[in-house]
């Protein structure tokens, strides 16, 4: 059950996503996020407390600039928090001012952008990262093989980027960052510049992957569809600074197929959180824009 208080000052509800002590793999305790450029402080991020289980789904949902690549950041150790800390598996993230290695190479990262090297091949591409902590080249190759059928590239283990449409780009960097076995997958919007028939079909491989790695995700979007489908829960956040507004528990069982999309439990929880959306982009637009 989420604790809900009232912070006046923002006119938002303030969501605590905490969970009991040691039922968290992921656990963020009071994450705030401060930026400083050109004489002026943004606030990002404030008060975030969000307890994440280990082979759960999580989308973080909510409009442009509230945080979400932020927080996702945060959690992948390329931003330290203002305040406030990170813990993977009960080992904090950050000491001080330094990232915690055995906590980072739990971690697997997607981004928007594929960010495959042009002159490697899907096979040398998947296998990146084994080659940069000097894992031999058979054992690079075949677990290229391995991953590149798991997920679909089967016979193009030879093929540059430039030979493959985005949804095959994207299947490439999802093995890369399969290929050492994560035990998290942290993913930034990384369908956002498909078509939707595209979008749709890997969703749906995403699920797959998801249930046959036993990998626990982080998935940002802007998708209200996409953030339900692909969920266990839906962490909504508010207008910078961004702060858990809600928390969406999503009890339709897995495999899901694209028909649960129609079901009215799905279509309910889609309305609501273009509901949450709504109020705080009135909010915003009532305030003149600011929203700090």
């Amino acid at each position: 059950m989420s604790a809900t208080t009232e912070d006046r000052s923002l006119g938002v509800p303030h969501v605590s996503g905490a969970l009991p002590d040691g039922e968290a793999e992921i656990e963020l305790r009071g994450v705030s996020k401060r930026f400083s450029a050109r004489k002026r402080e943004t606030l990002a991020l404030t008060d975030i407390d969000l307890g994440i289980r280990k082979q759960e789904f999580v989308t973080l949902l909510g409009q442009s600039g509230c945080g979400k690549t932020t927080l996702l950041r945060i959690l992948a150790g390329l931003t330290q928090p203002s305040a406030g800390e990170v813990t993977i598996s009960g080992q904090p993230l950050w000491r001080g001012d330094h990232r915690d290695d055995d906590a980072l190479r739990k971690l697997g990262l997607v981004f928007q952008d594929a960010n495959l090297f042009p002159w490697y091949t899907v096979e040398e591409n998947i296998g990146l990262p084994l080659l940069l902590r000097k894992v031999d080249k058979t054992e690079r190759r075949r677990r290229a093989h391995e991953l590149g059928e798991l997920v679909g590239l089967q016979g193009f283990e030879k093929a540059l980027p430039r030979e493959l449409s985005g949804g095959m780009r994207q299947r490439v960097a999802i093995a890369r960052a399969l290929s050492y076995n994560p035990e998290i997958l942290l993913m930034d919007e990384p369908f956002g510049a498909l078509d939707a028939i595209t979008r749709d079909k890997m969703n749906l491989e995403l699920q797959r992957l998801a249930e046959a790695t036993k990998a626990t995700v982080v998935f940002v979007t802007h998708s209200i569809g996409e953030a339900v489908f692909l969920a266990d829960r839906v962490v909504l956040l508010s207008a910078r600074p961004g702060r858990i507004r809600s928390i969406t528990e999503v009890p339709a069982p897995r495999p899901r197929s694209l028909d649960v999309t129609a079901e009215p439990n799905f279509q309910a929880s889609v309305l609501e959180l273009r509901r949450q959306l709504t109020e705080d982009e009135e909010r915003v637009a009532g305030d003149g824009g600011v929203t700090e």
